[in-house]
């Protein structure tokens, strides 16, 4: 399905005040434009804001990896605890990226019955950014909407932006996460079967098959709430591609504390609170035991200090 053809199935009887943008991660700052959409809104129009699947740059720079801070579905779902009525989603392609900026806010307002649109800090739409605030005004008067934008959230100093947030998390400073993302950094993904080497040291990890798509933090030991069936329980994560073994792949391995049921085709979420050490090669198994142990430890007191 095309994207005029999801816009037109999203079409509304009512009048729409719109935003649009990926909105990875739903940020403080997104949620800062997000809480001016609704206040925008009010009771008399649907607040609507439209995503994209994909970051346009993965099209428009080909060979671009894509690395997202939350999946498509748990970005629609924190987007609409903010109280939005109606997330659309699009996929950006080439042929999406050669509309122009009037015919797209033409398809907006047919489609979608739009009388407001809220533009973000450096916001433009259509082929080639044409369509800044002075442009969609423009089309809105001729369109019969009004246009806006939103200042930028700035935290110490700085604008609050997924790509800000993104070089945290892949450098292991999960500590801006809260103050930057509003709550703790989160990977979800299926326990599956590994090598089972962890179980051999004593610490049977359960490793975790993570979309290939999102964006691991930087390798290290990290003190973790692991989120199994709802419950929060105290973990110690590996990510990385555990060098004394002469190993490459990266993976995601997480030490449950104080648990011993079967994970094996569960899913599981793990809520990331600090990094605890960076990774490191082992002389020999014995070091790497101990090290294990003492990484327990620190991930304990961690853990138990931000219950």
């Amino acid at each position: 399905m095309n994207f005029r053809q999801r816009l037109a199935n999203a079409a509304s009887s009512k009048e729409t005040v719109v935003t649009i943008g990926v909105f990875d991660g739903v940020h403080q700052g997104h949620r800062y434009l997000l809480r001016q959409l609704v206040e925008l809104a009010g009771d008399g129009y649907v607040s609507t804001v439209i995503t994209f699947s994909n970051r346009p740059i993965t099209v428009l720079r080909p060979g671009t990896e894509p690395s997202y801070l939350t999946t498509l579905d748990q970005r629609v779902d924190l987007i609409k605890q903010q109280d939005i009525e109606s997330v659309v989603c699009l996929e950006f392609t080439l042929e999406l990226a050669e509309v122009s900026a009037a015919d797209f806010a033409k398809m907006l307002t047919e489609s979608l019955n739009m009388k407001g649109l809220v533009l973000g800090p450096d916001s433009a739409l259509g082929k080639d950014r044409q369509g800044d605030l002075g442009f969609m005004q423009k089309q809105g008067e001729e369109l019969g909407f009004w246009a806006r934008s939103v200042e930028p959230l700035e935290i110490e100093g700085q604008p609050v932006k997924s790509r800000r947030i993104r070089d945290e998390v892949a450098n292991g400073n999960m500590a801006v996460c809260p103050e930057l993302l509003g709550r703790n950094h989160l990977l979800s993904g299926t326990v599956v079967v590994g090598d089972q080497r962890g179980r051999t040291l004593g610490f049977p990890t359960a490793n975790l098959d993570v979309d290939s798509q999102l964006l691991l933090p930087g390798d290290g030991i990290y003190a973790t709430w692991a989120i199994i069936d709802g419950k929060r329980h105290q973990a110690a994560t590996s990510i990385g591609v555990r060098p004394t073994f002469d190993l490459t792949q990266r993976l995601v391995e997480v030490f449950v504390m104080d648990f011993s049921e079967d994970l094996y085709g569960k899913t599981m979420g793990v809520e990331f609170i600090t990094k605890v050490r960076d990774q490191e090669k082992f002389d020999g198994l014995d070091a790497l035991i101990n090290q294990i142990n003492r990484d327990v430890y620190d991930c304990r007191q961690v853990l138990d200090r931000s219950a």
